[in-house]
């Protein structure tokens, strides 16, 4: 029997969390056709958002968590809206990450990776992707980055 997308994430001890509603004039996910587009989504701990400024007081290995952080959401959208069937994913089509950082910050690619790293350990080839990694001076609630996404579904 092969390995599941959801053996994968038990495997890590990952649980998907519970896909929380917008908070502005937005939706999680849309559909069109066979692409998925997911939402941005932001570095959610149990205890809360991880905020603050990559370069200004924020260690990179924060900043690689806080990407695999939204990489899970992103999943968890994902899985949402495919009722919960993640090997319905034929590829990532594409991840753009936000990191919030001073101006002299250049490890984007390096903190945007704890997202790459996870999309690839959990859906294998399918989860291979184009991306951008980009350094902006703010994102809502003083998040340290944020993720989204486009994927290719059966």
């Amino acid at each position: 029997m092969p390995v599941t997308a959801r053996d994968k994430l038990e495997q890590m001890g990952i649980k998907l969390p519970h896909v929380p509603p917008p908070v502005a004039n937005y939706v999680p996910y849309t559909c069109h056709g066979d692409v998925v587009t997911i939402s941005g989504q932001l570095p959610r701990r149990p205890d809360g958002l991880i905020t603050g400024c990559l370069g200004e007081g924020i260690p990179v290995d924060i900043g690689v968590e806080a990407a695999r952080l939204c990489a899970i959401s992103v999943l968890a959208v994902l899985a949402d809206s495919v009722g919960g069937d993640l090997d319905r994913v034929v590829r990532c089509i594409q991840i753009t990450g936000f990191v919030r950082s001073s101006s002299n910050f250049s490890e984007h690619s390096t903190v945007i990776n704890g997202a790459s790293d996870l999309l690839v350990a959990v859906l294998g080839d399918a989860g291979k992707h184009a991306r951008a990694a980009i350094g902006v001076a703010s994102l809502p609630f003083g998040v340290a980055v944020e993720i989204s996404a486009q994927f290719v579904i059966a």
